[in-house]
């Protein structure tokens, strides 16, 4: 599976992270920044990940404090459905109904661990299409 990732200063630790985990388990992973801790502008990052899912990456993954800012960035594209996640059920339920195409992680509020079983989760479920397929198409 081919993901695109990226994360702002605050996520940048569960980031790099992240990308080791997914690359063990044999998935491509684009890293799009950020590169250090430094404190950069989420929306830079949220609009990368964004456009390498329009251009085919399999999902996107967005990692900031609370996930909110990275994810209403990434949300201002077209085709683009990002999901603040932090349980299984809001995971789940993001694949399931709401087609998301991209994670968003608040990296404050989750341990690492947490991270990556919300991805597991999120890479592994499928949208249910149905009533749900109207519903998107509205979006």
């Amino acid at each position: 599976m081919k993901i695109a990732i990226g994360s702002d200063h605050a996520g940048y630790e569960h980031k790099t992270k992240i990308i080791n985990y997914l690359e063990n388990k044999k998935h491509q992973v684009l890293d799009v920044g950020t590169n250090s801790l430094d404190s950069v502008d989420y929306p830079d990052f949220a609009h990368s990940v964004s456009e390498e899912v329009l251009l085919g990456a399999d999902f996107g993954i967005l990692i900031c404090g609370s996930g909110n800012g990275i994810a209403m960035a990434a949300n201002k594209t077209k085709g683009i459905r990002a999901a603040v996640c932090w349980n299984k059920e809001i995971t789940l339920l993001s694949r399931q109904h709401n087609d998301a195409n991209i994670i968003s992680l608040p990296a404050r509020f989750l341990s690492l661990a947490q991270c990556q079983i919300l991805v597991d989760y999120f890479l592994n479920e499928s949208f249910e299409g149905g009533r749900h397929k109207k519903r998107i198409n509205k979006i």
